[in-house]
């Protein structure tokens, strides 16, 4: 038999091979995670539910979800073991650890225009004065300029929007 008809079969074994030697490796590593398990660390279930544990059985996890509401969960069901300060940065909205305590973006744009004046009003009344010329009305000027009836003509008619059109 040539071993360029086998060459596809020994690829494919070998990948098979490498696909579950990888999925056994995640199984033990969730497993020894699942163990490391204290009471008192928040974790996340399978289903998506952010809990704190109480207690640790053999099989079991009995979680305190909210104050006086107990739940009590297969091991299998927690889906990841979290550190405190993960725990409390998602369920509570805690930040402990900035990394830099350098200046923060603000969400609006207005402290990015520092401005001297102290009515701010005052700017914005100044700033919606100012008419922005984008070109457009010279080159009209100039075209009326050289035919004095085209001038005539564009005055008398009224001016076409974006969406107006001579066909009905």
């Amino acid at each position: 038999m040539n071993p360029y008809t086998l060459l596809p079969f020994i690829v494919l074994i070998a990948a098979m091979f490498l696909m579950t030697r990888s999925a056994k490796k995640k199984q033990t590593q969730a497993a020894q995670m699942r163990n490391e398990m204290q009471p008192g660390s928040g974790v996340r279930t399978i289903g998506g539910m952010y809990a704190t544990v109480k207690e640790v059985n053999e099989d079991t996890v009995l979680l305190d979800a909210a104050p006086g509401v107990d739940l009590l969960f297969a091991k299998n069901a927690i889906g990841a073991v979290l550190t405190d300060d993960e725990y409390n940065r998602i369920v509570h909205g805690i930040e402990h650890d900035l990394k830099s305590d350098a200046d923060i973006v603000p969400d609006d744009a207005s402290s990015l225009t520092e401005t001297d004046e102290t009515d701010g009003s005052a700017a914005a009344a100044a700033a919606s004065d100012d008419k922005i010329d984008l070109g457009k009305k010279d080159a009209d000027e100039d075209t009326a300029g050289e035919s004095g009836a085209a001038e005539a003509t564009t005055e008398d008619k009224p001016k076409k929007s974006d969406g107006d059109s001579d066909a009905k």
